[in-house]
């Protein structure tokens, strides 16, 4: 089985999203971390369930409908990449269309 990689970027994403969230609701911001971990945790079991992702190469995991987990496997490691909230661009650089 893999094992779990947070790159420290997506750790440096997710204690902003958490920081942001605290301010207004601090028990908001625990249920989301356990819950972006728990998740997380999950993929090295199921590195592939979740939909193929925006950047080539990478998969991405919706946590409840604002978040998204971005990551990458391979046969030793999935390691997750960002953590980003649902209304940031991303990849970043790329147009919105209308």
């Amino acid at each position: 089985m893999p094992e779990l990689e947070w790159v420290e970027t997506a750790r440096a994403d997710l204690l902003a999203i958490l920081d942001y969230i605290s301010n207004e609701n601090p028990d908001a911001a625990q249920r989301l971390k356990d819950d972006i971990e728990a998740k997380a945790g999950k993929l090295t079991e199921f590195p592939r369930l979740f939909r193929l992702g925006r950047i080539e190469g990478t998969r991405e995991m919706v946590v409840w409908s604002n978040f998204i987990v971005v990551y990458q496997e391979d046969a030793f490691t999935v390691r997750i990449l960002r953590v980003l909230h649902a209304a940031q661009q991303w990849p970043p650089g790329q147009e919105v269309r209308s």
